[in-house]
């Protein structure tokens, strides 16, 4: 995915406790190179190296301004 156009960069989060969740929050500009990069064949067939247990549930998020606590 590094070598997608617009990947900036990822961080993999591993949860607290005994639960096996793990986050990996990446950021793309713009939108459509996200897009593209997950519907890319070398992507898809990567897939089937996971475990059948894997769960992959790829969301978009904006950033947002909140007056006092954080900046976009």
């Amino acid at each position: 995915m590094k070598q997608q156009p617009g990947f900036i960069s990822t961080q993999l989060h591993r949860a607290l406790g005994d639960g096996p969740a793990y986050l990996n929050y990446a950021v793309w500009e713009p939108t459509a190179h996200f897009r593209a990069a997950f519907s890319h064949p070398q992507f898809r067939a990567s897939l089937a190296a996971y475990p059948s247990s894997t769960i992959a549930s790829p969301h978009l998020f904006q950033k947002v301004a909140v007056n006092g606590i954080c900046v976009a």
